[in-house]
C-alpha cells in the first residue's frame, strides 16, 4: 500500500515497530490530524482516532486526555513541532506511547518552513535528549530503534544521510509513580 506513494522506508519501519509492540485490539489516539500514516495504521487493522488540529502546546481540552479510554497514544514526528512537548507528555493518560522524532543531524540545519507556521521544528533532538524528556515526563522506554533516510541525490550530505540515522522511535510505558502525580 505505502510502497508506491509514501516515504517507503520510514513508514515501513514505523509500521513494523508499531506491530511489534501494539496489537490491533488496542485503541490508539494518534496526535496530529489524520495523515497518510494514520490511514496506513487503519488499513492494517488498528482502531485510530486523530486529534483535530488543536495547538498541542496550548490546548488539551479537545483531546480528552484526562478521560481518555485509549490504550495507546502515538506521536509520529509531532514533538519537534511543539515548543514544550513535556506538557502533553505529562497529560497523556494512556499507559503506552509509541513516538518517533527526526534526529538532529550534525551536518544539516534544523528544518524550517518559511511559509507554513504549523510546519516548524522547534526541536530536533538527539536520542538521549528525547529519552530524558520522556523519563522526566513519567515514561519508561521499553524499546527503541533508529534508521537512516537516504536521498537520491549526489553530494556530501546525501552520502552522510545514507549511514547517519535520521529517525528515532520509542515504545514507552507510563511509570506507575507518574500516574498518581498528576
Amino acid at each position: 500500500m505505502y510502497e508506491k506513494t509514501f516515504p517507503n522506508k520510514r513508514f515501513k519501519n514505523t509500521l513494523a515497530f508499531l506491530q511489534k509492540h501494539i496489537s490491533t485490539d488496542q485503541t490508539i489516539l494518534d496526535l496530529g490530524v489524520e495523515n497518510p500514516f494514520s490511514k496506513i495504521m487503519k488499513a492494517h487493522g488498528y482502531k485510530v482516532t486523530n486529534t483535530k488540529g488543536e495547538d498541542l502546546d496550548l490546548d488539551f481540552s479537545g483531546l480528552n486526555l484526562s478521560d481518555s479510554n485509549v490504550d495507546v497514544v502515538t506521536a509520529f514526528e509531532i514533538f519537534e513541532h511543539l515548543v514544550a512537548p513535556f506538557n502533553i507528555l505529562r497529560e497523556i493518560k494512556a499507559n503506552k506511547l509509541v513516538a518517533s522524532i527526526p534526529l538532529q543531524l550534525w551536518f544539516a540545519r534544523a528544518y524550517q518552513s518559511k511559509t507554513d507556521p504549523w510546519d516548524r521544528h522547534y526541536h530536533e533532538f538527539e536520542d538521549w535528549q528525547f529519552d530524558w524528556l520522556l523519563e522526566k515526563a513519567g515514561w519508561k522506554i521499553r524499546d527503541s530503534a533508529k534508521w537512516t533516510n537516504p536521498v537520491k541525490k549526489i553530494g556530501l550530505r546525501p552520502l552522510l544521510r545514507s549511514f547517519t540515522p535520521r529517525y528515532y522511535i520509542v515504545y514507552a510505558e507510563r511509570l506507575a509513580s507518574a500516574k498518581g502525580s498528576k
